[in-house]
């Protein structure tokens, strides 16, 4: 699949304006009430290369387009106060067991062992940079 494309790998829309369309109706429905997202992310087919790495450049595309509609919907006064990818680790999934890969961090599920996708190192820069500007 590639980043352009509308669906995850399980067919599933991707649809970020949709998202934010429900970040403000929540916002006028609840407006003293605060938004925290949480589990916002999608299963891509992760390839581990020969060299180890997984270059999931699809659940980055997903989180980055979804975090900018995020800044959108804060930057129009809905108050959003937290963002949390969807998951940090593969694991298991209650509709689709270990079949799908969900997490920023790869686990080699015989060996337990933990390597970073390209999206936990992509999501750690973002994460730093927010920081570093001082921003919360």
């Amino acid at each position: 699949m590639g980043a352009t494309e509308n669906v995850t790998a399980l067919g599933w829309p991707v649809r970020p304006r949709t998202f934010a369309g429900l970040l403000r109706r929540l916002h006028r429905e609840y407006p003293e009430v605060p938004l925290y997202v949480h589990e916002n992310g999608a299963a891509f087919h992760d390839v581990v290369s020969a060299d180890g790495r997984i270059d999931d450049r699809d659940r980055c595309a997903y989180i980055a387009r979804h975090i900018d509609v995020v800044r959108e919907v804060v930057r129009d006064g809905v108050d959003v106060r937290g963002y949390f990818a969807w998951s940090l680790l593969d694991n298991y999934e209650w509709a689709e067991g270990y079949r799908m890969r969900f997490g920023i961090v790869h686990v080699d599920f015989p060996t337990q062992r933990r390597t970073l996708k390209s999206s936990a190192r992509w999501y750690g820069r973002l994460i730093a940079a927010h920081q570093s500007k001082g921003t919360t």
